[in-house]
């Protein structure tokens, strides 16, 4: 799973294969290490939530990012063709962070 931060954007790209993970596990996790101890490291997480509702979500602790995909909108995105989920999620300074999550279909790795 790849992360991309731009700006005030936060995009997660799958594999193929990642998807149909995702879609038997509910749940996939990257960690990257960033320093010398375990505690350096960034780690990013889609989870299937069974909360209610159409929009991502957003967990943020220090070196944790959790995108949320309510179980409505993971079912229809994972049986469908859809490319791309979206949402938007209200950050300081009434600003707006963009999520996006891609099924990344030319993938060759």
């Amino acid at each position: 799973m790849k992360l991309r931060l731009e700006d005030n954007t936060l995009r997660l790209r799958l594999s193929p294969e990642e998807v149909m993970e995702f879609g038997h596990a509910g749940r996939l996790h990257t960690a990257v290490p960033l320093g010398p101890v375990p505690e350096d490291t960034l780690t990013y997480i889609l989870e299937r939530t069974t909360a209610a509702g159409p929009e991502l979500q957003l967990a943020y602790t220090p070196g944790h990012i959790t995108v949320l995909v309510p179980a409505a909108l993971a079912d229809e995105w994972m049986t469908t063709e859809t490319i791309s989920l979206r949402g938007s999620y209200p950050v300081a300074g009434n600003q707006v962070l963009h999520i996006l999550v891609e099924k990344d279909l030319g993938c060759k790795h």
